[in-house]
This record gives C-alpha cells, structure tokens and sequence, in this order.
C-alpha cells in the first residue's frame, strides 16, 4: 500500500522536475521547506535519473502532485530518432509535407536546405476522400475505401499514424472514420482536428505529423513514470508555460517539446514576484543549450514555431535557443578561427573536467579561468579533474599558439559573443532596447557568464534568483494547469454576441477536460481570444473577445503596422481560448538579516579583466539578506557557480536573490 502523499504536519507533498541534456534537477515542498537535488541526466533512459532524484528527496512516501518538465519529446525530434510514421492524406496531396511553403528561413542562402520529410514517400497514402472549406463534403469516404485504408496501414509496419484530411476543421467527419477504423490497430493515433482544428493545411500537417513522430517514445517514456513514480497526480509541462494531465500529454506530445525551456521562464516570473521586477530577459544557460526569452509584464505566447527546421503550431512562449551550454564543445575550424558550440559533450561522456570525455567545452574553460572550484562543485558532491581540463583546452592553446589562460578566455569570449546575439535577436530585433530591462540569470551555468554578457550588451542590473540551476524544476513546481482551446470560424465583420455564441463549444470542452483532471469549474480561468485581420490579408493579430475587440484590433495594426483601416473590412480568422487553475504556488521564504559582513570560505586564482588575480570566494547560503560586497568574487552553492565580475556591486534581497549593479 502507498505511503500518505503528506508529509509530516498533514501538508501534501508537491514536486517539479527537469530533465535537462547534462542534469536532472528536483525541486519538493515538504514540511512547508523547498528541498532541492540535482543529479547528472542519464540520456539513453530520462527515467532513470528522474526515478532516483524523487527517491533521494522523499524517500519511502508519495507526492500528492508531481509536475514534469521533459526533453524527451525535442530531443526525439532534434536527434531523428523519433517513430516510424504513416501518413493517411487526401489523394493527390501525399507531398503536401515535403512541398510545404515558400518561405526561406535564410534569405540569403544560395543553396538553402529544409529538413528532410518526418515520413519517407512510400510511408504516405492517399484516401479517397474530399472535404470543402465549407464542410460540404464532395468525395464519400467509403466502406471499400476504408478497408483498404485498414489493409495498408496494416501493411506498413508503421509505429505510428497519422491522420491529416483536408478542411477537416469545418467538417471532422472523415478523419473520424480513419481514425475509428485504425483505432483497432493499438497504434498511437495523431487526428490533425483534435490537434489543430485550425486551418493553413500545411501547418496542421506538420504539427500533426511532429506529434506522431514522438508520440510512442513519449507513451512508453510517460508510461513507465505513471508506474513507477511515488506520485497520486503526473502533471507535464508544455510549451506554453501550462502543464497538462499524463493522459493529453500522450496524445499530444507536441505540445511538449519546448516545455524544458518554458518551465524556465516560468520558474524566474514566479521568483520575479518577490523581488518586485516585471521587465527582464530570461538567460537560461544550461549543460548543452541557452534559452533566452524577454518578458515585460507577461510571457510573450505565439503560436507557431520551428523546432529542429518543422512547423509546429501550437502555443509556446517566445524562447530563442542557441548551442551555447557549459558542456559545448570548442574546436579550431579548417580557418583557423576558434568556434565553440553548437555540439556539445552532453551530460555523458560530459566535459572533460567530468572525468570520462577529453574534449574541450565552455566548463573546461570556466574551471582553467577560475570561474568553478573544483572542491566545491555541486556543493561537493561531484568530483572534477583540473588536470583533464587543463590538457583538453592545451590542444586549442597549442592550435592558436597562445598561453592556457588566453585559450580559456577566449572559449568564454566567443561562447559570450553567441548568446549576446540570441539576446540582441529578441530585443533589438524587435524594437527592444536590452538597456531598459534586467538580466535574470539562472541554470547551471548562467550565473558563471551573466556579468560579462550584461556588460557586452549594456545591461546594468542582474538578478541570480534562489537556487539558479534549478529553476525549470521550481517553474515546473508552480506551473498551473491549463491548456490553448482552437478553431477556425471564417466570420467576416460578426458581432460580439455571435462569437461569444461560437465559444461555447470550446469552453464546454475545457470545463470536461479540466474536470477528468480533478478541477472544479470555480476554479477554471477562461479567457478568449481572436486571430482578426482585414479580409485580403494573410496573417492576423491576437487580440481579447470584449465587446471592444474592433477597436482593439485597429489599435493593435496601427502600433504593429503603423496603420489602421478602420473602414475596411475585418474577418475573425480562429478563436482561441485559454483555460486555466492555479493548483500550487510556492511562497519563497525570508531570510535572517546579515549580522556582520561575511568572512569567504577560501580564495581562488582567476582570470579577471583580462589579468589573473586571487579573488575570494563566498558561500552564497551563508549570506544574510542586506549583504553588500564588491566584485570580483566567487559565489558557491548547490546548483551553480556565479562568478562577480569587477565594477559589479553585489546585494542580498529579502529572500535571498542576488542584486548585482554595474558601476554601483
């Protein structure tokens, strides 16, 4: 029989996790106390790690919720390792995938390259079958049809189908019947009207044939944790910041595979609230990527994105990542100029200081430049190899002909110079000046690169939250429940009354879903939205259902466009719908005021302003809120290194986050 999922005073016990590419970190509220762990990933099998970090944090008893934040699914897609797919189509349209659109995602590019097809050409079939945009439909799918639809995808040896007619949002009823007839296949089933009842079929195609794609690894994977771990409820994350019951993940896997870095912007905006700051760039350095995203005032949600070159549209917060991560791998080219990244050592065999792989990467450097403590990494738990560090980055000293110290610093240089360039690309790229926003720092290795990086781009206040290498884990940990509701309507110049009329079908369905998941409908927070456009035009603007959607519309096609047509005619393309219910939120706790100015736990030789020097090194855990220190300086703790560059001011909030300022 389970254990209680309560701890010790009768509270429930809640956990979030993440799995990242080098470690897996788990984060527990037990006893009203934040308990967290961190432990290297096991790659070939996620589980692994995630079982024994829950073990190390609770032991014998059992959670009553446990929120799961996972790569499985991106990494599936990244690494094409995902599931052999079967296509089932209109005839005619079975290159629909490989045609795709027109769009050139460089310009500039002679020989542009696109991603080879989820699904190879013999692995599609045409159905006799046709829909209209209106839902009439001019081409009866048939029993005969049917059948020999069965036969085919009996034939095909297919891991996993999926299910993509034309117009089928306006009329599902032929994706229905496929659907039913494959259903007794025990295949995993992707219906594109279930999945995106929207339409642009090229898109929903995509999207439907991602999620077939990492639909049976994310079933055997999910499968495997609703068995084993100690917990009554698995929540997953997704890539909007929401987390969804086990059940919907299997069967939209999709809507996952951006739900690691998601959690992270999550996490900061959660911690954010304690220290009063609402305009900041999120700077998630990890073991083998960075996430950077801009926030002010909300989490930006769009609703198409391209993971691994694939068009994927389903709500996600507007990350930008880049192949620049502690375990990133640096290398001279055939130029001879150093580059570092995107491939990187991952969590096994690891950087070279980790003691099994010998390749160089970004850790290597940070440990040569004195930017890591050895004795003091993951708060001693871990054990690293100078040695190994210091002979892998003598190859790229002896391809440059330089000293050991300039290789190092030139590997932090150029890893700085490509995350800079994420953080200009959601910025100034997009009228953002980064000068007038924070740097929230966080992951294993961000807080190591943060005051560097802010310098470079001209930021002058930097924020290290609690625990900064475990802050997808504490977004996954408050992340509520919820999900993006769709469907395309076509109405030209409708009122407010009729699209409210329209809605209801989709608030229906989220009142269902929320409540098979254990929700009330008290708690269930709904808010509408549209996707309008002047009729003619090819993209739409987002804006809330209220009975001055009109207005708000014109107003926003001014301030993007910088005009508005209030005489021409306006067509509400989709309606959307965001269901969510708080479950949990973690209150973060006061810390004890300094009583004296803290006295370092050693000093270290680093590489600081360009020079080496000895610079003390402080336990971050021992520092009191109101503690004000000059940089340079080492802060040590479970989760991550934060190296304190010179000219920075260090302060200690209320609840332990760490305020730097830039020439305070």
């Amino acid at each position: 029989m389970a254990a209680s999922p309560r701890s010790a005073d009768n509270r429930p016990i809640v956990i979030g996790i993440d799995t990242g590419g080098t470690f897996t970190d788990v984060v527990a509220v037990i006893n009203r106390e934040l308990k967290v762990h961190k432990l290297p990933s096991t790659p070939h099998d996620p589980a692994i790690a995630v079982l024994e970090g829950v073990r190390a944090l609770i032991g014998p008893r059992t959670a009553q919720t446990l929120t799961y934040s996972s790569t499985v699914a991106t990494n599936a897609l990244l690494q094409r390792r995902g599931a052999r797919v079967a296509l089932f189509t209109n005839a005619g349209f079975e290159d629909l995938i490989e045609i795709g659109r027109q769009n050139r995602t460089d310009i500039y590019a002679l020989a542009p390259a696109r991603p080879q097809p989820l699904v190879e050409r013999a692995m599609r079939f045409g159905v006799a079958q046709r829909t209209l945009f209106d839902g009439q439909i001019a081409l009866e799918l048939t029993r005969t049809e049917l059948g020999r639809i069965a036969r085919l995808a009996q034939r095909s040896r297919a891991q996993s189908f999926a299910i993509c007619l034309l117009h089928s949002y306006a009329n599902p009823s032929g994706e229905q019947a496929l659907a039913q007839s494959l259903k007794e296949l025990g295949r995993p089933l992707s219906v594109s009207h279930l999945i995106l009842p929207e339409y642009r079929e090229f898109e929903r195609l995509s999207t439907t044939v991602v999620n077939a794609y990492v639909a049976p690894l994310m079933v055997e994977h999910l499968g495997r944790l609703e068995r084993e771990l100690p917990a009554h409820r698995l929540r997953i994350m997704q890539s909007d910041g929401h987390a969804i019951g086990v059940e919907l993940a299997r069967q939209e896997p999709v809507r996952t595979i951006l739900s690691g870095p998601a959690a992270g912007v999550i996490g900061a905006a959660t911690l954010a609230r304690s220290f009063g700051v609402d305009r900041f760039i999120t700077f998630d350095m990890g073991g083998t990527s960075t996430d950077v995203s801009l926030f002010d005032r909300r989490a930006n949600i769009r609703s198409l994105s391209y993971p691994a070159g694939y068009p994927v549209r389903t709500p996600v917060i507007d990350i930008h990542t880049v192949g620049a991560g502690g375990g990133s791998l640096a290398r001279i080219d055939e130029g001879g100029s150093l580059k570092v990244g995107p491939e990187s050592a991952g969590a096994d065999p690891g950087p070279a200081c980790y003691g099994r792989g010998g390749d160089p990467t970004v850790t290597d450097a940070d440990l040569v430049a004195g930017r890591l403590m050895a004795a003091n990494f993951l708060g001693g738990r871990m054990r690293l190899y100078p040695q190994n560090a210091e002979r892998a980055l003598g190859r790229i000293a002896r391809a440059m002909k330089c000293g050991l110290d300039n290789a190092a610093r030139g590997v932090i240089r150029v890893v700085n110079a490509n995350m800079a360039r994420a953080v200009r690309l959601i910025t100034v790229e997009r009228g953002f000046d980064p000068r007038d926003f924070a740097l929230l720092a966080f992951g294993g290795a961000g807080p190591m690169h943060a005051c560097e990086l802010a310098a470079e781009l001209g930021i002058r206040r930097v924020i290290l939250p609690s625990n900064p290498g475990l802050a997808c884990a504490y977004g996954a940990l408050n992340a509520a429940l919820g999900r993006e509701y769709s469907l395309t309507v076509r109405r030209t110049a409708p009122s407010y009354d009729e699209l409210k009329k329209l809605m209801r079908p989709l608030m229906t369905r989220a009142r269902r879903e929320m409540a098979a998941q254990g929700v009330r409908s008290s708690q269930v927070e709904n808010q509408p939205w549209l996707d309008v456009r002047y009729r003619g035009q090819s993209f739409e603007l987002k804006v809330a259902l209220t009975p001055h959607f009109l207005e708000d519309f014109h107003r926003a096609h001014e301030r993007t466009f910088g005009y508005a047509a209030r005489d021409a005619v306006v067509e509400v393309v989709n309606l959307r719908l965001e269901a969510r219910a708080g479950e949990y939120e973690h209150r973060p706790v006061r810390i004890r005021r300094a009583a004296r100015r803290p006295e370092p736990i050693g000093r270290i030789s680093a590489i600081a302003q360009g020079r080496r020097r000895t610079i003390p090194v402080f336990e971050r855990d021992h520092l009191g809120a109101a503690t004000r220190l000059q940089g340079p300086m080492l802060l040590v703790e479970l989760s991550a290194t934060a190296y304190v560059a010179p000219g920075f001011t260090m302060r200690v909030d209320d609840f332990g986050n760490i305020h730097l300022e830039a020439g305070a």
